[in-house]
């Protein structure tokens, strides 16, 4: 039985689910990546897929932007369809000059001032974590097959376009290294329901040298990410 968001019925979407926020880039991943895939997803065309990554069965669908959007799809999909595992493949702008463009980031927590969590579940934390076992096998990935990362904080934003004079050095009085718009709502999704989210993402804005990627280079460029992500998804 399908959902609002969902037409996928269940059995068709993997225990495991990579999950961009662009529903092209989820296209991509699926058409490039993926032996034989199917599409389960085109309601708002938010374009979901499932196939086969090295005998292995993976989905990959995309999420939207911002926190609302992963927090219904994510939901629908650990509460409704089954799903035990979303790898959150995302882009991020950097707070620091240590991060360049093409950097992944694989995400130890995230801080945030949403309501979120908050007004789901009545937890008041502003940090959300991970599964442990989750990003600890994404970094057992990138080791093995030498794909360069840094681990720490982020920043997870409700806002994309922030005034003057409401910006606040995050790097400096949180401890974030980036900016993205949604795991603080994917790690609570997670929490909540007993399942294992994680983050990888890719930096595609370096917001103190204000240097950034083309949305097309922001689709297709993130192979590095996309590899972990796989390779993880086929240890599951």
């Amino acid at each position: 039985m399908s959902t609002p968001h969902n037409a996928s019925q269940i059995g068709e979407i993997a225990k495991t689910v990579l999950m961009p926020g662009d529903p092209l880039r989820a296209k991509y991943i699926a058409e490039t990546f993926l032996d034989n895939p199917i599409q389960f997803n085109a309601v708002r065309n938010m374009f979901g897929y499932t196939g086969m990554y090295k005998g292995k069965e993976v989905s990959v669908m995309g999420s939207g932007i911002g926190m609302p959007s992963i927090g219904v799809y994510s939901y629908e999909l650990f509460s409704h369809y089954g799903v035990e595992n979303i790898i959150r493949i995302g882009s991020a702008g950097s707070y620091t000059t240590d991060l360049q463009l093409g950097d992944v980031l694989i995400v130890e927590d995230c801080w945030s001032d949403s309501s979120f969590a908050k007004s789901q579940n009545l937890d008041e934390s502003e940090i959300q974590k991970p599964s442990l076992e989750l990003k600890n096998l994404c970094i057992e990935t990138a080791k093995k097959h030498q794909i360069p990362y840094q681990t720490g904080r982020i920043h997870s934003s409700d806002i994309f376009y922030v005034e003057p004079h409401a910006v606040v050095d995050w790097n400096k009085k949180y401890g974030c290294l980036a900016v993205e718009m949604e795991s603080f709502a994917l790690f609570s999704n997670a929490k909540v329901l007993g399942k294992k989210a994680a983050c990888l993402l890719t930096i595609s804005d370096n917001l103190v040298i204000h240097d950034h990627m083309s949305a097309e280079e922001r689709e297709k460029s993130f192979k590095k990410m996309m590899k972990i992500a796989l390779e993880t998804a086929i240890c599951l």
